[in-house]
């Protein structure tokens, strides 16, 4: 049995299907955990969502969190006016992926499997997470500001609020290699989120795959057909 963790996916379909079937050769018994962010900026939120649901359906062992990028697309199909939802160009490449002109029309399959992603997740040896924590709350209370762990870009990391283990997160895309000096330090929180979606940095256009019980850290480069994003 293996051990992955990556995250922020955002629509790159093509990146982590190659991933997963390629690099990974992901077997029933491997783990394999991602840590939010399916949807938006990239070319096929849906397909995205379809692979993952897809990976569960046929058992095999895909443990999904919620990021807010997955929160504010759920804030936007259930008609929360105060909700802020990505760029108009997001929207659209998003909406276009579904079929659909309105985010109140995603079929309801989606929004219930988004809606049941939890927040946070331990695991042996680590703890997983979209964006962090605030450290400075008493530990329950940490574990209970939902706001924070969704969107957070910056945390000052305590190892004893986790028990000792690890935190592994994304949401702060990161260059390559930030990342794997981090990997390789073998440092307390490390940050995963390599900006697959930004295909036009260099420093960033990469899927990050960690493999828990190796440490080591495999960059995918992204792999899709091209598509309208700015570059970071």
């Amino acid at each position: 049995m293996a051990r992955y963790v990556t995250t922020d996916l955002h629509g790159c379909l093509r990146t982590f299907r190659h991933a997963v079937e390629t690099k990974l050769l992901l077997r029933a018994t491997d783990e394999l955990y991602v840590l939010g962010d399916y949807v938006n900026k990239g070319p096929d939120s849906r397909g995205v969502l379809d692979y993952l649901m897809q990976l569960q359906a046929t058992g095999f062992q895909v443990y999904c969190l919620r990021g807010n990028h997955d929160q504010e697309l759920l804030d936007a199909a259930h008609g929360r006016a105060a909700a802020t939802w990505a760029s108009a160009d997001d929207r659209a490449l998003t909406l276009q992926s579904f079929g659909v002109t309105e985010a109140a029309h995603i079929p309801e399959p989606y929004l219930r499997w988004l809606d049941a992603l939890p927040y946070q997740l331990d695991i042996p040896g680590f703890t997983l997470v979209h964006a962090g924590f605030d450290f400075h709350l008493p530990p329950q209370q940490m574990r209970q500001d939902w706001n924070t762990m969704l969107n957070t870009k910056q945390f000052v990391f305590d190892a004893s609020r986790l028990q000792g283990r690890r935190l592994l997160y994304g949401h702060v895309p990161t260059p390559t290699a930030e990342v794997q000096r981090r990997v390789d330090a073998r440092q307390g929180a490390i940050g995963l989120d390599t900006g697959c979606v930004y295909r036009h940095n260099p420093e960033l256009a990469h899927l990050a795959v960690l493999d828990l019980d190796t440490f080591q850290l495999q960059l995918i480069p992204n792999l899709e057909e091209p598509y309208a994003i700015a570059r970071r």
